[in-house]
């Protein structure tokens, strides 16, 4: 069990990668691991992090250089240095001072080198996670924007308290969609944000637009992901109702479903294809269907397989999304 503990204490040390601000801890976790005079961990470039000191600092770390340099393992003094791979490239070096076993030293410089490689792959799906979010974000509809501008300028004069409300509503909308945040929100949160873009749309859209919704007060403190409901009721709004000549109602409601929240997003427009909708959750359909796609992969990542969208839908029959999410996830938290 504290081998275990260290692994997972180095571990940690090495997210910010072999000479980030955590290789000093990453060390001396390894030092106690190995039982090693002195430990150090070093990067491409740069100084060495060192657990302890060797004898002579200045011959281990021109092993570090000629391991580097060689990519090979280079000796001497009572010091050996390996290079660190992560991904089949050279990422580092690892220098052990002391009697300890070549096998150990080979082995902890492998493992150094899978916890980088762990490390890469949590920073690519952090960064994955952000550009699906900025992906989100590019898709707000210059044309509903354009369309929202011009319906509160036609207010300025003839209802000028109702074109300040609106411009308010806009400010609101655009805040949410556009700036930056942190990681998490609360469905309250996004609900203040919908509210303000369905808003907007009514004002657009006049009575072609109806609006129902319905939320249970208990869910309203559930945290949840940036951008995820909004995208949703604009998707309702957008395909079952902005269309040429049609109108027709979205619906939305929200209750608790014993440990999980249910959000479900109705509109009685034309429907698609189920096996359509299928492929738009599995990301190959038209480039307009990039939001539900990029919600469901986001609740995925962060809650798990078990919860995401569902579509429900026929030609000619509307569409219904179901969104379903734990009600108490540990790390999410609203900051």
């Amino acid at each position: 069990m504290q081998t275990l503990a260290a692994g997972r204490t180095i571990a940690a040390g090495l997210r910010g990668g072999i000479d980030g601000s955590g290789a000093g801890g990453a060390a001396r976790g390894l030092r106690r691991l190995l039982d090693a005079d002195a430990v150090g961990l070093g990067g491409l470039h740069g100084e060495l992090a060192w657990s302890g000191r060797p004898v002579d600092v200045h011959a281990a770390e021109e092993l570090a250089d000629t391991a580097l340099r060689t990519d090979a393992r280079a000796a001497g003094g009572g010091a050996v240095a390996l290079p660190v791979h992560a991904r089949d490239e050279l990422a580092g070096v690892l220098v052990v001072a002391g009697p300890v076993p070549g096998a150990a030293v080979r082995e902890a410089a492998s493992w150094v080198g899978e916890a980088l490689e762990r490390a890469l792959l949590e920073n690519s799906a952090a960064v994955a996670q952000q550009a699906e979010l900025r992906a989100l974000r590019a898709e707000i509809s210059p044309h509903f924007v354009y369309n929202s501008l011009t319906t509160i300028a036609s207010f300025v004069r003839s209802d000028p308290e109702r074109s300040r409300d609106l411009m308010l509503d806009f400010a609101e909308y655009t805040r949410h969609s556009l700036a930056r945040h942190g990681d998490y929100t609360t469905i309250a949160g996004e609900f203040r944000a919908i509210e303000a873009y369905l808003a907007l749309a009514r004002a657009v859209l006049g009575d072609r637009l109806r609006v129902q919704v319905r939320i249970a007060p208990e869910i309203l403190p559930v945290a949840l992901p940036y951008l995820v409901l909004q995208p949703i009721v604009e998707n309702a709004v957008r395909h079952g109702v902005e269309l040429p000549g049609s109108s027709g109602l979205v619906q939305v409601s929200g209750e608790a479903d014993g440990g999980d929240c249910m959000i479900i997003v109705e509109d009685d427009g034309p429907g698609m294809d189920p096996e359509y909708a299928s492929a738009v959750l599995a990301g190959c359909g038209t480039p307009g269907s990039l939001g539900l796609v990029n919600v469901d992969r986001r609740l995925r990542t962060v809650f798990g397989a078990g919860y995401g969208l569902v579509i429900e839908t026929a030609v000619g029959a509307g569409a219904r999304v179901v969104l379903r999410i734990p009600r108490f996830q540990p790390g999410v938290v609203v900051s």
